[in-house]
């Protein structure tokens, strides 16, 4: 790679276009604050006159975001490092101006106002070095160097370590096993569960007084992600998730639980041996989990809670020896303020279906799971589990106290969302190092189809996306990490901005193997399945978008915040 390809003098460069770009966000922001406002706040059936707008205001602004910090906080770091920020941002301003082009008034901004950012000079300077053909050739030839390909990666010592752990188990023991069990529908092998606990993967958010490895000290929000993007690399499907679950309800149990409760559950979540599902979603209602309509009702004798209705998209349920659930002891018209979470033990089964009766003091009780067949993310299964007459003591209520499941479950789902992110991440990657392995391998009309332009502006590209992707879900971490509610928007925005990027670089992959991509001898027609779940999953990016992002963004606008 050319040593002049991307200098110090183009990041700062590239730095100024976003900001330029930013300035039309902003001042789009402010105009649709307007007219979705009422009484000074956002009302959303007003603002739901413009989700269209909203929308590509969201996804655009979480772009934005996104490039932003890969050029302040890794465009510094090399000649690599900045030409990838060059590119991304490229290609994140390029994206925006296509998305205005043709409706500048939907977005209540005035011809002035688009002459001094999207369309100014700097703008376009940017969209032509970073998109030049020259340059992205260039890139690619770089990018694609290294025992692990796609740029440097920038983690300190103690993360690196970790990096090469996880991505060694996934080569060892999940790459294996993957294909067979997603071609065969299967269940996840017990020998992974028992590989990942060897190595703590499941104690990483546990306190060291629980059997745990998240002493202080520990960024343990960065440790789950990086462990999340290795065992993602080697299956979605039996590792991305797999210690993702675990985390969920360990959050709520460390945040909010009883000693008792941390006591119990803790160190068997910590060693393995307790393996655990989530029961949130419901069929009617989706993302919408403020109006679930599954009843805890409290007994009588005031000892426990008998729980009624149907969940469904409970991942690993079937598997799992404890639910995290989430449901109503109070009346529908207390929206999310009626909603307690519970852990409800079970006994694990294997399979596609499960049925368990327990006797209980006022009564008997009955929870039936079916797994639901999915075009990719096999081997954990996701069931729909319904609860009839279940019985729940009153000590599996999570802190002992009624009312606040929904604020528990939100929290615990804050690293869920950036922990997808780092899902994408894995997928991309693992999708891209089959590509470029193809792509060398591979000869049409004479010669390698490294050697063509275009399958180098793809893999350049796929470059970009990736680093900036997870450089972005690294600096979201740490900011989860420093507490105080920093980092939960951005949760939002680069949960949704890697998910989308990871169905275009999946599906270029696939493209660069021509019809073997299409072929289940080829790994690589399961990555581009089991990409398409991850927009879907842990927040759809329609209720991302529309419900948490522009939200918050609309929110900072009225307040003068930008």
């Amino acid at each position: 790679m050319p040593a002049n390809i991307a200098e110090p003098s183009d990041v700062a460069a590239a730095s100024r276009a976003v900001e330029a770009a930013q300035r039309f966000v902003d001042a789009s922001l402010g105009h649709v604050a307007q007219e979705s406002s009422q009484d000074g706040r956002v009302d959303m059936e007003r603002m739901d006159r413009h989700q269209i707008v909203c929308y590509d205001l969201a996804y655009c602004a979480s772009g934005l975001d996104g490039a932003r910090r890969v050029l302040d906080e890794y465009g510094a770091g090399g000649v690599v490092e900045a030409a990838i920020a060059v590119a991304f941002a490229a290609d994140v301003v390029s994206d925006l101006r296509a998305r205005v082009d043709g409706r500048l008034g939907s977005f209540g901004v005035t011809p002035e106002i688009w002459s001094g950012t999207l369309g100014s000079e700097e703008v376009d300077a940017l969209l032509e070095t970073g998109r030049a053909p020259s340059f992205l050739e260039a890139l690619a030839e770089s990018a694609g160097q290294g025992t692990v390909p796609g740029g440097p990666v920038h983690l300190d010592e103690e993360f690196e370590m970790m990096a090469e752990t996880f991505r060694a188990l996934g080569q060892d023991r999940i790459r294996p096993q993957a294909e067979h069990v997603h071609r065969t529908n299967g269940d996840l092998p017990e020998d992974i569960i028992a590989a990942v606990a060897e190595i703590g993967g499941f104690s990483l958010t546990i306190p060291e007084e629980y059997g745990g490895s998240a002493g202080e000290g520990v960024d343990h929000t960065m440790a789950m992600v990086i462990a999340t993007e290795w065992l993602t690399w080697a299956s979605l499907g039996i590792g991305g998730a797999l210690i993702t679950r675990p985390e969920i309800l360990t959050k709520a149990i460390v945040g909010y639980g009883t000693d008792e409760q941390k006591e119990r559950w803790l160190p068997a979540i910590a060693s393995g041996e307790a393996m655990v599902g989530v029961a949130v979603t419901e069929p009617d209602y989706g993302s919408d989990v403020a109006n679930l309509r599954v009843r805890a009702q409290r007994t009588e004798s005031g000892d426990g809670y008998i729980v009624s209705g149907v969940k469904t998209w409970c991942t690993f349920a079937g598997r799992a020896d404890l639910l995290m659930l989430l449901a109503r002891t109070g009346t529908n018209e207390e929206g999310h303020r009626g909603l307690s979470l519970f852990v409800v033990p079970k006994t694990p089964a294997p399979g596609h279906h499960f049925e368990e009766t327990r006797d209980h003091p006022h009564g008997t009780g009955r929870m039936e799971g079916r797994a639901i067949d999915t075009l990719g993310y096999r081997g954990m299964h996701s069931y729909e589990v319904s609860f009839d007459n279940w019985f729940v003591p009153v000590e599996d209520l999570v802190g002992g106290v009624e009312g606040k499941g929904f604020y528990m479950q939100m929290d615990a789902f804050s690293n869920g969302r950036v922990q997808t992110a780092a899902r994408a991440v894995g997928l991309m990657q693992a999708a891209y190092e089959s590509a470029l392995a193809y792509a060398h391998e591979r000869r049409v009309f004479g010669k390698p189809l490294w050697e063509y332009q275009l399958t180098k502006a793809k893999l350049a590209r796929m470059a970009a996306l990736i680093q900036a992707s997870r450089q972005y879900t690294y600096a979201v971490a740490r900011m989860l990490s420093a507490g105080g509610g920093a980092g939960q928007r951005e949760a939002s925005m680069v949960k949704m901005y890697a998910c989308r990027a990871a169905e275009w670089v999946t599906r270029e992959a696939m493209q660069i193997h021509g019809g073997m991509g299409y072929a289940e001898e080829y790994e690589v027609s399961r990555y581009f399945v089991d990409a398409r779940v991850l927009s879907i999953f842990e927040g759809a990016e329609e209720t991302l978008a529309l419900r948490v992002i522009i939200r918050r963004l609309l929110e900072d606008a009225l307040a003068g915040g930008g």
